[in-house]
C-alpha cells in the first residue's frame, strides 16, 4: 500500500518540477501542495532511487531538480 502511495506522490513531485530549472523544498511544497514533509520526501525517494531526481544543496537549501 506504501509503495503505490510512494509512486503516486513521486507523479506528483516529478508534474511540480517539470519544465523548471529545479526548485527548493519549500517551493516544491508549495508547487505540489503537499501538506506532509513526509509525503514530500517519500516521493522524492522514489525518483532518486530511480535516477530521475538530482539534489544539491544551494545557500543552505536543498534544491530539487529532475535529472
Amino acid at each position: 500500500m506504501l509503495t503505490e502511495k510512494a509512486g503516486t506522490l513521486a507523479g506528483v513531485i516529478w508534474n511540480a518540477l517539470n519544465g523548471t530549472e529545479g526548485l527548493t523544498i519549500k517551493q516544491l511544497k508549495k508547487a505540489t501542495g503537499l501538506r506532509s514533509e513526509k509525503d514530500l520526501y517519500l516521493g522524492m525517494g522514489w525518483l532518486l532511487r530511480e535516477g530521475k531526481l538530482e539534489t544539491c544543496e544551494v545557500e543552505g537549501d536543498i534544491f530539487v531538480k529532475l535529472a
